[in-house]
């Protein structure tokens, strides 16, 4: 069955406002955004939600899938889907599936889709990404892909990267893929570059690009917030089918 529709979130742990406390006002439009990409999943007609991060391996997670906010300062608990029997699972989620996790509880809490989580290593290979994108999906249902990822972490001197000046051009390439749905120049993105400006969003959007291009067909992008604040580029973006 086809992909019908993808989305790309960042995974910014003071997206959750009770973390940021204070400063949660600073990130109400990202928040908006995303929410508004995530609706746009839900109203896709997909019968599944595949969500992709960086985790510190590749693998194809057990449901339920369980993770909290404690390791950044918030003992929330953040849970998606249902196990049978409700023994197995996977705990610990890494915080881009964490924060996957939390916005699609956030905007449809009730929604009866299935799920499947989906980590990937960073260092991973563009080629064994767009692989890993192309068999994805479930062969018996339309299904949507979240690609949970942020962009350069070098926004200027009080950035976790301090300054590069190579992420400006960085960011905007990525912009501009986002926007256009050009698979291939999420693909073209380079691994040792991206590592070297602290992009955590790299090997996600290429298997997003990978699901995309085995899909075929015509697609359209919408990119819908592109913003550095704290000195980390964020990207929100959804692809439609055509």
């Amino acid at each position: 069955m086809p992909l019908v529709a993808a989305a790309v979130c960042p995974h910014p742990p003071l997206i959750v406002p009770e973390l940021a406390g204070a400063a949660a006002a600073e990130l109400d439009e990202l928040r908006a955004a995303c929410d508004a990409a995530i609706a746009r999943l839900h109203a896709s007609g997909a019968r599944r939600i595949v969500v992709v991060g960086t985790g510190e391996r590749t693998a194809d997670l057990d449901l339920p899938y369980r993770g909290t906010f404690a390791p950044w300062g918030l003992p929330l608990e953040v849970r998606l889907g249902r196990h049978p029997d409700d023994v197995v699972g996977t705990d610990e989620l890494p915080l881009s599936l964490l924060v996957g996790a939390w916005l699609l509880r956030r905007v449809r809490p009730g929604a009866p889709l299935g799920w499947r989580m989906v980590s990937v290593a960073p260092d991973e290979s563009a080629a064994r990404c767009a692989a890993g994108g192309a068999r994805m999906g479930p062969a018996n249902q339309p299904w949507a892909l979240l690609a949970m990822g942020d962009g350069s972490a070098c926004r200027g001197r009080q950035a976790p990267g301090y300054d590069d000046p190579r992420a400006p051009a960085y960011d905007d390439g990525v912009a501009r893929a986002l926007a256009d749905a050009d698979a291939e120049a999420l693909l073209g993105l380079d691994p040792a570059l991206s590592a070297e400006l602290r992009v955590a969003g790299r090997a996600p959007w290429q298997v997003l690009a990978g699901a995309v291009r085995a899909a075929g067909g015509d697609w359209r992008g919408d990119l819908g917030y592109h913003a550095a604040p704290y000195g980390v580029s964020y990207f929100v973006a959804n692809w439609d089918r055509l």
